[in-house]
């Protein structure tokens, strides 16, 4: 649930919430684009007087602190007089922190925390990274050949991987609020960067540019990576070139890796990233961890967490 309002959902994180009553599902809901309602009130406006005595689970502590745009969730499910309410994680924001399970407690909940925390936190990573770390989370995505080569020595790079890698390509792209290219790849591709997959063109993010260059008409600049701190987004896709995943691994910006791997062997070609200044091998080692591998065939897909 919580995963369907990726990319949609600024400024507000995307949370999910479904209400059972005893084995039936009475409510769900997910944030709306937006950011308004949240997930909490229209699950709560779909169960209505069944809510009373049911279970909430929800994936981001509801909020405590009111604003001109609509009800605290917290004092919402607490009116809803709901018997247990189940919450995957607290919320980092500093307004509701403790303060939503400390309403609803009072309000006669039964209140649990951390029932699928880690889960909630994948779905939640970029209001979590932008609560904690004060920028968005950030993908890195590379499409290679076996051998590690995004394009031959002339160039030519379309395609290498195959149609279901590029779909699910664009599917990221989906559920991304900004997504950027480098200055080479923009000259050498003039790449459009929106979501062609039906039903989803609406979902095209925020389009970037890493240095100089000509900037498209309706794209916006980067001049380093350090930039993102300013960025209004939860989430950034990079995806290429080369010099433009070498400047953020060398910032140790990139939080998730996607590396999309075609089985064939290209050779002399060109490089997938640049140089990102390791001084030697023992700092390669123990900074990624598979959390994901699954076959787009005929190309494999491996999912990085960065290790911090």
């Amino acid at each position: 649930m919580a995963e369907r309002g990726l990319g949609r959902s600024a400024p507000n994180p995307s949370v999910g919430c479904i209400i059972v009553a005893g084995s039936r599902v009475v409510g769900r809901g997910w944030t709306a684009p937006g950011g308004r309602p949240h997930a909490e009130a229209v699950a709560l406006a779909q169960a209505g007087e069944k809510s009373r005595g049911a279970t909430v689970y929800v994936t981001l502590e509801p909020c405590a602190h009111q604003n001109g745009r609509g009800a605290a969730c917290a004092d919402l499910v607490g009116a809803a007089r709901p018997a247990r309410v189940v919450i995957a994680c607290r919320d980092p924001d500093p307004r509701t922190n403790g303060a939503g399970i400390d309403r609803l407690r009072a309000s006669g909940c039964v209140v649990d925390v951390g029932i699928g925390q880690g889960v909630a936190e994948r779905a939640l990573a970029g209001f979590l990274s932008r609560k904690r770390l004060r920028r968005p989370f950030i993908t890195l995505k590379l499409a290679t050949s076996m051998d590690g080569r995004i394009a031959l020595s002339s160039g030519e790079s379309r395609w290498i991987t195959g149609s279901r890698s590029r779909a699910h390509a664009h599917g990221e792209r989906a559920r991304s609020g900004a997504i950027l290219v480098g200055s080479g790849t923009m000259r050498a591709d003039a790449p459009r960067l929106d979501v062609r997959l039906e039903g989803l063109e609406d979902r095209s993010p925020v389009r970037l540019l890493l240095g100089r260059g000509e900037l498209p008409r309706g794209w916006q600049r980067l001049r380093a990576p350090t930039d993102v701190y300013e960025l209004p987004v939860d989430s950034l896709l990079v995806e290429g070139g080369a010099g433009a995943a070498a400047a953020f691994l060398a910032e140790d910006l990139v939080d998730r890796l996607l590396l999309y791997r075609a089985p064939v062997i290209i050779g002399e070609g060109k490089a997938s990233v640049g140089d990102i200044g390791l001084g030697g091998l023992d700092a390669a080692h123990k900074r990624w961890t598979l959390v994901d591998q699954r076959r787009l065939a005929p190309d494999v897909l491996e999912i990085y967490d960065r290790t911090r």
